[in-house]
């Protein structure tokens, strides 16, 4: 194309409205211009080529970004937060609607997680259970830890967490804790071991003749509720004495006696309200709080940020009256709910391995008689089932011993040491440690770990929970025919390995008051 006359290349903007009678050769970002030379005005100021600024308001760019996915970022380090989706550090994206939540375990590692704010207890256990790779999939619980003060408690599974955190004190050590945790649901399989008779009982008296099971049974099901009475150390306000006062537990809050254990109103003094309360275990309460024995616990109104005090430091006797108030406090503040989280644990699916892991309860086991030629039956008598796992145990010693007998069985040093990939083999953990581990896990009859023996050379020490108490049974080595065995019994039933003792004890009791259940298992995020 000829241009005749002098003519000057002009960049402009895209968005400048030009006249119909331009020669536009490019419709998008900058365009040429041709613009004749007026002789009778000074020629106009050169303006520079400028970048370009694309509107979403365009109809092509609209197109386009509907069309084709969003390029991330591939500078993130370039851009502040605010203008960047990518923060580093993170594998994805989060939401401006995400909290950042960091939960130990109990190896002291610990796992950052980005949890939506209405993010329950229950739905942090299962992603934490994932990204760990746990076999077992159900007792996970999340600990609310307060190291500095001494206090704990298992987060409810309905509990979200982001709202649990929000009432911390600003600068503390106050964590969460990602453990086992049986005992969370036990008072609903085995209630008369968390409730006993002589601290239940009708405070209405509508329910006159109701025996104490019936009343159990009432609070369990949130009906009728009963109150839970007795004696509790109780700490002075801005003092370190204790003294010994009677309590009462009733659905309208927690009251005190100050004549004796006298009900009547006069005598009632209100304590705290049920429904803005937390209750929290202590531990290490003797040197932390001068607490008269080592069974305390507190209570604390759950939206205000917790301080030393503000806390209502009670002790109790023993293990069982410590577990009965703070299993009431639960029932009585939000009982319904409680009862709808079991019954989500029980219809929750369960991984093959976890079943064979004999979690379920000594009554879905039966004793059986395969002798007759009709085939197995039932073995209804006590007397005669108690008789037949005798017979089977004696068998089963017969077996292992014609077994392990055989000249061409290998016997090596893997056979010895393959306890130690165990989880239940805690190492040479001490008797306070295995005793600790069992607490923070549930007390749960059936619980147990093996751990090396500190008094003992080439022994072992079997830690057992049963009802409410760690019991320790010591596992001998000992050599016959040139072989070594183990042995609780003083040689009355020999093991190759305590892989086998354990095994064989997870069917039959032998000398333990009960059959191994719950291996203590500690997962390291």
């Amino acid at each position: 194309m000829e241009v005749q006359g002098q003519w000057t290349e002009v960049f402009e903007s895209s968005d400048r409205q030009d006249s119909g009678g331009e020669d536009r050769l490019h419709d998008g970002g900058s365009t040429l211009t041709l613009t004749p030379l007026m002789t009778e005005a000074p020629p106009p100021p050169v303006r520079r080529s400028q970048p370009v600024v694309i509107r979403r308001s365009r109809t092509s760019s609209a197109g386009l970004s509907s069309s084709f996915p969003t390029i991330p970022n591939p500078f993130p380090e370039l851009c502040s937060p605010s203008q960047s989706s990518v923060l580093i550090g993170s594998h994805s994206p989060p939401k401006s609607h995400t909290h950042l939540i960091k939960v130990f375990g109990e190896d002291s590692h610990s796992r950052s997680l980005w949890v939506s704010p209405r993010a329950t207890a229950r739905d942090v256990c299962r992603m934490l259970v994932q990204t760990a790779h746990c076999s077992d999939q159900e007792n996970w619980a999340l600990i609310e830890l307060h190291p500095a003060l001494g206090l704990e408690r298992v987060l409810e599974d309905h509990e979200m967490v982001v709202k649990v955190q929000a009432a911390w004190p600003l600068e503390g050590d106050t964590k969460l804790q990602f453990r086992k945790n049986y005992a969370k649901y036990e008072f609903f399989r085995k209630p008369v071991l968390f409730f006993p008779e002589q601290m239940i009982s009708d405070s209405a008296d509508v329910s006159k003749g109701m025996t104490s099971a019936e009343l159990i049974q009432n609070l369990l099901q949130s009906g009728t509720c009963p109150e839970i009475q007795g004696f509790l150390h109780v700490r002075e306000t801005s003092r370190k004495a204790w003294k010994k006062v009677y309590f009462f537990l009733r659905r309208s809050g927690l009251y005190c006696s100050t004549k004796g254990a006298s009900k009547e109103p006069r005598h009632l003094q209100y304590v705290a309200d049920l429904e803005d309360l937390n209750v929290y275990s202590v531990t290490n309460s003797r040197k932390l709080y001068g607490a008269p024995v080592d069974f305390t616990f507190c209570v604390k109104p759950s939206k205000d940020r917790i301080r030393a005090q503000d806390l209502k430091l009670l002790c109790a006797e023993n293990e069982q009256t410590r577990t009965c108030w703070t299993s009431a406090f639960r029932l009585f503040k939000c009982g319904r709910q409680l009862q709808c989280n079991y019954q989500i644990t029980l219809t929750a699916p369960r991984r093959p391995e976890a079943v064979s892991q004999r979690s379920g309860s000594d009554g879905s086991l039966v004793a059986m008689d395969f002798s007759g030629k009709a085939g197995g039956r039932v073995i209804q008598n006590a007397r005669e089932a108690q008789s037949a796992e005798q017979e089977e145990g004696q068998a089963w010693r017969k077996r292992e011993a014609l077994r392990w007998s055989l000249p061409n069985i290998p016997l090596g040093p893997s056979s010895s040491s393959i306890h130690r990939t165990q989880p239940w083999f805690h190492g040479g953990a001490s008797r306070k440690q295995a005793e600790k581990i069992i607490e923070e896990q549930g007390l749960v009859d059936g619980m147990f770990l093996i751990r090396e023996s500190q008094q003992h050379s080439q022994c072992f020490v079997l830690s057992l929970c049963y009802k409410l108490k760690t019991k320790h049974y010591l596992v001998i080595s000992c050599e016959d025919a040139g072989r070594k065995y183990y042995t609780m019994d003083d040689g009355l039933t020999l093991f190759i390995d305590l892989l086998q003792l354990v095994e064989f004890h997870q069917i039959n009791k032998g000398i333990l008051p009960v059959c191994l259940k719950h291996p203590c298992i500690c997962v390291a995020l």
